[in-house]
Formats: C-alpha cells, structure tokens, sequence
C-alpha cells in the first residue's frame, strides 16, 4: 500500500469549539470548514493534520457514533516547559503536571474540550535503564 497522507480523525461534539481550541492553542488552521467536519493544518508544519467530524454524522457507522475516546494525541515540541507554562496561563486543565519520566521525556497533558488527552512532549536522555530499550532506525 502506497499511503499518501495520515492523520487522526477525531469524533467530537461540538465540531466548532474544537476546531477553534486548536486554532488557538496549537497553530492550527482550516483547510475545509463544514458544520459537520473541519480538516485542520498546521500552521508551520503542513504535513501535520488534524480532523474534527461530528460524531452523529451519517457517514460514521451507527455502532460506532459518539465522540473520540481512550485517545492521547502527543505533540513533540522544542520546549515542553514553556508550553506548559503557555497553556496553563491560558487556563487549560492541566491533568498531569509538567514532569521529566526515565524513559526520555519532560511532558505534561492537558485536555480538549472532548476530553481527548493532548500530551506535549520534549524529549530527554532516558535513563541508562531505558536507553538500552531504544532502537535506531
């Protein structure tokens, strides 16, 4: 399979307020506005997409309509610090602290207005412990 694009499609409530939290929190811009769905594009980075669709919307299978959940969406930035001192400012729940793990990163979650957990990641040097789990590509 010659794939020629990804990128996460999430089942949301109010497709509106979701579009416009990324918008104003993570850089994202609208490449298609319709009531029903919003493909959303990086500001800086146009290879990294995002999808908002009304969970109701016909084209969902009816077993499968609501809203996106047990989902963690991760964003690798330069500077996690600074992030987390950004949107805390901006009143964003913050669900776990800005914190250094052993594996190799310094991260804290937040949470879109769905409840979708957003991770914001800067990587570190893991612990000898986990440096060993890595692989080069």
């Amino acid at each position: 399979m010659h794939v020629t694009s990804f990128y996460p499609v999430l089942m949301v409530n109010n497709v509106a307020a979701s579009a416009a939290f990324y918008q104003q929190h993570f850089n994202f811009i609208p490449l298609f506005v319709a009531d029903w769905y919003v493909h959303l594009q990086h500001r800086e980075q146009v290879d990294f997409n995002l999808a908002l669709l009304d969970g109701e919307h016909p084209t969902v299978p009816a077993s499968h309509r609501g809203r996106a959940a047990g989902m963690l969406i991760n964003f690798e930035v330069e500077d996690a610090a600074a992030e987390y001192e950004r949107l805390q400012a901006a009143g964003l729940p913050i669900r776990l602290p800005l914190r250094d793990e052993a594996f190799g990163q310094r991260h804290f979650i937040t949470e879109d207005p769905n409840g979708v957990l957003i991770d914001v990641i800067t990587p570190i040097a893991p612990s000898a412990e986990f440096a060993e789990q890595y692989r080069s590509a």
